[in-house]
């Protein structure tokens, strides 16, 4: 069945528009003049832009000001309905307005959010529905928005180490580019007609490089696009996403960055997941689903198959590599002693504080590791430049 936009006259010669579902133009034609209306004009509907998730900050400040109005013991409906008067953008107005209007009409809130999963972060309605069932809504808001805040904080820190070194190697490249094209060429002829015999080893690469320097781009300009087409496949399918979450965790520095990162996100929604009143096995696969990594995922689903069938989570955690003993074993003795919420908690922030110290590390260790690298490459470009010409002053002072 086919959408059709439609133009027509009702019997009263009034104009109407709106849209009509057939299997194609002539039969919704038909359909219709069987309403009893003068057809204009009948086409097919434009495809609608599937609707997007509103934007990460603009979800945080959405949480954050949620978070307050709860605190101030505002119903959520009415809080809704404040909010929506608040926002700038007419789409999350909307958004907002269309959710306070069917919780009004009863409808529940995990369902209201669940219709719109797509625009909002996964688990937010269950997150809404425990917090409001066990009274710790502003508790559960304030959580989530340290998550986002710290997944934010995380991006935010590894862009900029990333961007700076990016910018200093573009322009090393660039000025490296015009140095290979135009200055380092003059030399070769110059410096055999000066030495009159074969130049050093370390002189010849580079006037070799000199004269394949586009050819050279073009060799990494493919190899960038095929891994680029490779991680985008690698994408498609749950084994590929797994294997490039295997080479970031495997990764220097970045990788235990997004490790702790990671851990941090599952515990804390553990933590919320406890409190709503889920049980183990749901806890470990609702909280690992709220972190998006698939091989979390692949841990926590195992774990919670041997606790299903009684075993110790301690004892069914010994295959895993990515969810630590000590998490598993913080989170054995909180269940045993019933502090299982504050052990989470403290998990949480432990590994908050990993990932910031991580964060710092990386700062202070890529942008240096990168100029050095660049200097080094122009040192040696310099230095295969004159050698032929420092031999020659070697020898004649010898004579």
């Amino acid at each position: 069945m086919a959408t059709f936009e439609y133009n027509a006259l009702t019997s009263a010669g009034r104009l109407m528009k709106g849209t009509i579902e057939a299997g194609s133009r002539d039969e919704a034609d038909e359909l219709l003049r069987q309403m009893q209306l003068v057809v204009n004009s009948v086409e097919k509907a434009k495809p609608r832009k599937p609707k997007t998730a509103i934007g990460r900050n603009e979800f945080m400040l959405f949480n954050q000001q949620l978070a307050s109005i709860t605190r101030a013991g505002i119903p959520l409906e009415r809080g809704l309905r404040e909010l929506a008067n608040d926002v700038d953008s007419k789409s999350m107005r909307k958004l907002v307005e269309a959710i306070a209007e069917e919780l009004e009409a009863g409808v529940s809130i995990e369902d209201a959010f669940e219709k719109r999963q797509k625009r909002f972060p996964p688990l937010y309605g269950r997150i809404l529905k425990a917090g409001v069932e066990t009274g710790r809504l502003n508790e559960m808001l304030t959580s989530l928005n340290r998550h986002l805040e710290m997944a934010t904080q995380t991006r935010r820190i590894i862009f900029e180490a990333m961007s700076y070194p990016a910018v200093i190697l573009t322009l090393a490249s660039i000025i490296l580019t015009g140095l290979f094209l135009f200055v380092i060429p003059q030399f070769g002829p110059l410096l055999s007609e000066m030495t009159g015999s074969e130049l050093p080893a370390l002189t010849r690469l580079f006037l070799n490089l000199a004269a394949n320097v586009v050819p050279f781009w073009i060799i990494v300009g493919l190899i960038v696009a095929a891994i680029v087409a490779l991680f985008m496949v690698l994408s498609t399918f749950t084994a590929g996403r797994r294997f490039k979450e295997s080479l970031l965790l495997n990764m220097p520095v970045i990788g235990r960055v997004y490790h702790s990162s990671m851990l941090c996100r599952m515990a804390e929604a553990m933590a919320i997941m406890v409190a709503s009143g889920s049980d183990m096995p749901a806890s470990l696969r609702l909280s690992s689903g709220a972190t998006g990594s698939e091989m979390l995922m692949f841990e926590s689903e195992a774990l919670a198959g041997h606790i299903e069938r009684g075993d110790n989570i301690l004892e069914a955690g010994q295959f895993c590599n990515v969810i630590p003993r000590l998490f598993l074993y913080s989170v054995q003795l909180g269940a045993q002693r019933n502090e299982l919420q504050d052990n989470l908690y403290s998990l949480g922030q432990m590994y908050a504080e990993q990932a910031r110290c991580g964060q710092s590390r990386l700062q202070a260790v890529l942008l240096p590791a990168m100029i050095i690298g660049v200097g080094c490459f122009i040192a040696m470009t310099i230095l295969a430049m004159f050698m032929p010409m420092i031999s020659i002053i070697t020898s004649l002072s010898a004579s």
